[in-house]
């Protein structure tokens, strides 16, 4: 039973992914770009989180944490860009 709520779970957040890769792409300003990255970088890291659970494995943990960390810092780079043109001060 846990099973297939996991992965209905993947599926879902599945689209999720992909509903944010739309907004990604589609924009239309630079803000609504770095918002849609980082509900990408949460989704993923949900979908690894699941994905561990469903094969019992701890690697999969490892990976969702190192892009949390990750999307931390990509998303505060491109935010600051976006804010002083300027990424290193």
């Amino acid at each position: 039973m846990i099973d297939i709520a996991i992965v209905s779970a993947m599926a879902l957040v599945g689209i999720a992914m992909l509903m944010s890769l739309w907004r990604l792409v589609r924009g239309p300003t630079a803000p609504d770009r770095i918002l849609a990255l980082d509900t990408l970088y949460i989704a993923t890291i949900a979908l690894l989180v699941l994905f561990g659970m469903y094969l019992a494995s701890e690697v999969y943990f490892e990976a969702a944490l190192i892009i949390a960390m990750l999307g931390f810092f990509g998303t505060v780079v491109l935010s600051k860009y976006v804010i002083r043109r300027d990424i290193v001060e």
